[in-house]
């Protein structure tokens, strides 16, 4: 085709389908070799961008609006439908709808999606949480449901506030955690609409919040119905921020780090070897480590932040962040728990060789006792994380309660 920019005509040559090809951009940056020919699906407007894009299988793109993608990693199947994605990572069959703004070092694992006009930055999705439309929902991660059927998901008009009056976003919310939530047998939460949740907070698994509820607290139990509201109008005088909220919130962001930590040696040790049996694996498992590692510096620089502004009322957390630093990104600690790592990963190692299950259905089909050792596993890094920085600051004792 005369004229036709060259990465898009070798696209066509893969095999993709690409109906209008002269509207579609391709930076020079682009390898072509990282995205596949096969039933990939690239609709007129799209513009591909960025030196670590990967592009699996089966991707469909911009089918109801213009799509801008910028160094992100998409599994098989992936669809998104309109809207800007930036250095993220969709694994296999995630989807979003049109509008969407997805930004730096979020994760949407196995057929997690969102409806139209999303908004996503830090954020990591479990397999199968689905979040409808007209949502913010910045600084989480969020697990729970076992399949499309009985999933986790958040109501239209949603918003996690992740920003205080003060100027603070120390604000990531834990709805689930990484050590149940990644065995996918735990049950699901659901967040009703038009509501929103104050972080950094923490829900428990099997917890219903009512529509229109702000949560504005920590709600770490399960099974109960939370209906949270002002019975009143209320006006006072601006308060400082005491010294126990100050406590809460950096507990609750010394938590979610030690989260994340955990989840980068899942992947590391789980779902490295499933994703290297798949078209672009590698570079996958490298997307996803890297948008962990962008998580964990972002979560420190807010952190750091919020003690900067508050070092006058409390000094002796400004003045160890340091050293709080280094604790957190020791990677001695993560050797907490190896017995039961090994226990886990030898039962994986006897399976996985023959097994033609995906990593989905593998998790699913192992039986309790097996679960039970990664599960202990996991808690043992974020456990050990958080008693080496309650020796560190002891003011924050005990960190989990």
């Amino acid at each position: 085709m005369i004229g036709l920019d060259r990465k898009v005509k070798a696209l066509m040559e893969k095999g993709a389908f690409i109906p209008n090809p002269f509207s579609i951009y391709v930076g020079e940056e682009v390898n072509i070799d990282l995205i596949s020919g096969d039933k990939v699906e690239i609709y007129p407007g799209c513009r591909i961008l960025g030196e670590k894009t990967v592009i699996s299988k089966g991707v469909k793109l911009g089918y109801e609006a213009p799509v801008t993608l910028e160094d992100c990693q998409l599994g098989a199947h992936v669809e998104l439908k309109g809207g800007f994605f930036k250095k993220s990572v969709f694994l296999e069959k995630s989807h979003m709808g049109s509008g969407a703004h997805v930004r730096e070092a979020c994760i949407l694992e196995e057929e997690a999606s969102g409806a139209h006009c999303v908004g996503l930055k830090q954020t990591i999705l479990f397999p199968f949480v689905t979040l409808g439309s007209l949502i913010n929902f910045c600084d989480c991660l969020m697990a729970g449901g076992t399949s499309r059927r009985n999933h986790s998901e958040v109501g239209s008009s949603y918003i996690h506030f992740n920003f205080t009056p003060e100027g603070d976003k120390a604000t990531p919310s834990l709805i689930g955690d990484v050590p149940r939530g990644v065995m996918l047998d735990k049950p699901r939460i659901f967040l009703g609409g038009q509501g929103g949740m104050v972080g950094p907070v923490r829900i428990g698994f099997r917890n219903v919040v009512a529509a229109g509820s702000i949560i504005r607290k920590d709600y770490p139990f399960e099974n109960k119905l939370i209906l949270a509201s002002l019975s009143s109008d209320i006006v006072r005088d601006m308060p400082k921020r005491n010294v126990f909220s100050l406590n809460r919130i950096i507990k609750n962001n010394i938590i979610y780090i030690s989260n994340l930590i955990a989840l980068e040696d899942w992947y590391i040790h789980v779902r490295q070897p499933f994703l290297k049996r798949t078209e672009f694996g590698d570079f996958i498992y490298n997307g996803l480590i890297d948008k962990i590692h962008l998580s964990i510096e972002e979560r420190l620089k807010r952190l750091k932040e919020l003690l900067e502004k508050y070092r006058e009322q409390k000094p002796e957390f400004f003045n160890k962040f340091e050293i709080l630093k280094e604790v957190i990104k020791n990677k001695e600690q993560i050797k907490e728990g190896i017995k039961e790592r090994d226990k886990f990963i030898n039962t994986l190692n006897m399976h996985i060789t023959n097994s033609k299950l995906n990593y989905i259905e593998f998790i699913k089909n192992l039986n309790e006792e097996t679960k039970q050792y990664g599960t202990d596993w996991l808690y043992r890094i974020i456990n050990n994380i958080c008693e080496n920085v309650e020796m560190i600051l002891p003011a924050l004792a005990p960190i989990l309660k």
